[in-house]
């Protein structure tokens, strides 16, 4: 029987709000699922040397671990943020690798009360890794405690209740806490405060993706030629666990209506019929885009507007399909609603009007004074 709040064997925790409407069924989604969790096991690199991208943070962590090593000791606790699917975990376990120490796996949901934490730390042994997912996601209660934990590796366990309780303290083995947090925003500068090491993994670049595409063919025993590798890694959003996905459903294509090579011709007809285009957008972000541009004249529009023009929940629109639209270039949010900027009518082949409402650097609306033809230069001047 495993003990509260520690999750059994699964890794990498799930913080969207819209996971239960479209995104699951997303062959571009960032979240993982419960196919994507088997396979990742096996994909996973299990040092930092295997480590490909995220070359500052690489650096960084290993001069963090050297030094502790060398000293003896448990090295300073490590906060780990971005978006997912970018390989929190994955670091969290090459640390425990790395240190040739034990790793407790939960997550900040799981710890629902003060205790489940403290059934945790009371049980580890020295230098042991522990990995919260979602941390930001932690009960209050549970938080507190982890203040004094992480600091004075010391808990205090509440003995009854109202004026009677008394509060024993607990003294528990120095350990490594390693959090991870897709909403690094959301955590408290006290807890935040008490990490020694920070680290923001950033997207990938397409040719870091190929990179991993073309070591994750070979471990899946795929017979990937390099154009076919840059084909999936150019349509992969930045993100190693959608290149993964994509390779997997492009190899079935391979398999069942070629001959099992996946070249780029493959790739493209695999990804064509999965929906996702040449720059990683699909039906969804297609949609939103294309509402945009076509029914509101590239705007601005508000949310529940737009959401309702798709037929998704608005929250869908704003926690699914717009995070990638604004980091492409493709729309904007602004006071006065969503604007779809030049980028997004060229994406969709349609000519760049004259008067078009996006966003200019400061976040204003203003309006775009464009060429006829989509390859034109234009100004952009104050719009109302």
């Amino acid at each position: 029987m495993s003990e509260p709040g520690v999750a059994s064997g699964r890794a990498g925790g799930d913080d969207s709000p819209a996971r239960s409407s479209s995104s699951p069924d997303r062959v571009v989604s960032a979240l993982a699922d419960a196919d994507d969790r088997v396979v990742e096991g096996a994909l996973r690199p299990k040092r930092l040397s295997e480590v490909i991208g995220q070359n500052r943070v690489r650096e960084q962590l290993s001069l963090v671990l050297e030094g502790a090593l060398r000293r003896g000791r448990a090295p300073d606790h490590v906060l780990l943020s971005g978006p997912p699917g970018l390989g929190k975990t994955t670091l969290a376990m090459i640390i425990s690798a790395e240190l040739g120490a034990p790793l407790r796996i939960t997550s900040g949901p799981a710890i629902e009360r003060a205790g489940d934490l403290a059934a945790i730390l009371s049980t580890l042994s020295e230098g042991e890794v522990v990995f919260i997912d979602e941390i930001h996601r932690l009960a209050r209660p549970a938080e507190e405690m982890l203040y004094l934990a992480m600091e004075d590796f010391r808990v205090d366990v509440v003995i009854g209740k109202g004026p009677g309780a008394t509060a024993i303290p607990l003294d528990i083995a120095p350990f490594t806490l390693v959090g991870a947090t897709t909403r690094a925003g959301l955590l408290p500068a006290a807890l935040r405060d008490r990490f020694g090491f920070t680290a923001h993994l950033d997207f990938y670049e397409p040719e870091e993706l190929g990179i991993i595409v073309r070591r994750s063919a070979g471990l899946l025993g795929v017979a990937l030629p390099e154009d076919g590798a840059d084909e999936i890694a150019g349509r992969s959003r930045g993100t190693p666990r959608i290149a993964n996905r994509l390779l997997r459903r492009v190899r079935d294509f391979a398999e069942v209506r070629g001959d099992g090579v996946v070249t780029r011709d493959c790739a493209r007809a695999a990804l064509e019929l999965y929906e996702v285009d040449e720059s990683g957008l699909d039906r969804l972000d297609l949609a939103v885009l294309g509402a945009l541009v076509r029914r509101f004249g590239g705007g601005p529009v508000g949310l529940s507007t737009l959401a309702v023009a798709v037929g998704e929940e608005a929250e869908t629109v704003e926690v699914v399909a717009e995070p990638f639209l604004v980091r492409a270039g493709l729309m904007a949010r602004t006071p006065r609603g969503r604007v779809a900027t030049p980028a997004a009518w060229q994406h969709l082949g349609l000519p760049v009007p004259r008067q078009a409402a996006w966003a200019g650097r400061a976040g204003r609306v203003v309006e775009w004074a464009g060429q006829e033809d989509s390859g034109g230069d234009g100004e952009a001047t104050l719009f109302g």
